[in-house]
């Protein structure tokens, strides 16, 4: 798998941040020509994501290392399933394990997550996306996981896409600007291959929206029933994305109102890692 400059920047840092100047008890405990081989066993069901930049680490920090894989992203895991075998230098396996645990599990969580929205909403015309609620510099990895487990992306960044928020209407009010006003500004003005997106949070500016010719209109924070007259009213003029304290529980009843998108920032910004360990065989 190529990488891009980005990740291996990153993978060079994270492991910088970790070893630091070294890996004192490793140096103290571990002979230089010492062998072993470390297994990657999954402890709990999930889906697998990040196992070729967990790889990459170990790679990064010792070329000579031999990495066989059982288990490739996007696949189901289970308790006790073989993800991996690391064999070569002991020390360069315990230097870089930490590292690469930790894309591993943080990944793998996401992926999990989103395939549990996913799968909750399934048969019904809806898309599941992320947002830009990502741990800073882990956006593009993130994102990588909402894909392998199902989902769709969002916007990558601020120059992606135009989204006018709750706190630009509120900016642009002070100018002076109502809604409509500030919509026909942007279609003079951005680039005529990007969609116009603004977020409302009632009945009342969803109308202004419709009426003022936006393209994409994100129902922020708005009951289902008030979702679903939106959605009546919109007779398909504009693309409708709900958002806002979206669980596990709720999906399904917002999935069938009728929008066609549903964003949830949890999917990065609160997933739980899932379990993996790294275990060393003992010699035979």
């Amino acid at each position: 798998m190529n990488f891009m400059p980005s990740i291996k920047t990153l993978i060079t840092e994270t492991l910088r941040e970790d070893i630091g100047s070294g890996d004192i008890t490793t140096k103290i405990l571990i002979n230089h020509d010492t062998q072993a081989t470390g297994e990657l066993i999954s402890k709990e069901e999930g889906i697998l994501c990040g196992i070729e930049i967990c790889k990459e680490v170990f790679f990064t920090i010792d070329q000579s290392l031999v990495i066989i894989n059982h288990k490739k992203d996007g696949e189901k895991i289970k308790l006790g399933d073989l993800l991996a075998e690391i064999k070569g230098s002991a020390a360069s396996i315990l230097m870089a394990e930490r590292v690469a645990l930790n894309f591993l599990q943080h990944l793998s969580g996401i992926a999990t997550i989103t395939s549990e929205y996913v799968n909750a909403i399934q048969g019904l015309p809806v898309k599941i996306v992320d947002t830009r609620k990502t741990i800073p510099g882990l956006r593009e990895l993130a994102k990588y996981a909402v894909k392998t487990g199902g989902g769709n992306n969002h916007r990558y960044g601020l120059s992606d896409g135009i989204l006018i928020k709750d706190n630009h209407i509120e900016s642009f009010k002070i100018q002076g600007m109502s809604i409509s006003e500030a919509i026909h500004l942007v279609k003079i003005n951005a680039p005529h291959t990007l969609k116009l997106e603004i977020e409302v949070k009632n009945i009342e500016e969803a109308i202004e929206a419709f009426e003022a010719g936006a393209e994409m209109i994100l129902l922020d924070n708005m009951t289902i029933e008030d979702m679903s007259k939106v959605v009546s009213m919109n007779n398909g003029r504009a693309i409708l994305e709900a958002s806002g304290r979206i669980n596990i529980n709720s999906i399904h009843s917002i999935a069938k109102c009728g929008v066609d998108i549903i964003s949830i920032g949890a999917l990065t910004h609160s997933s739980k890692s899932l379990d993996i360990s790294l275990n060393f065989k003992p010699n035979n």
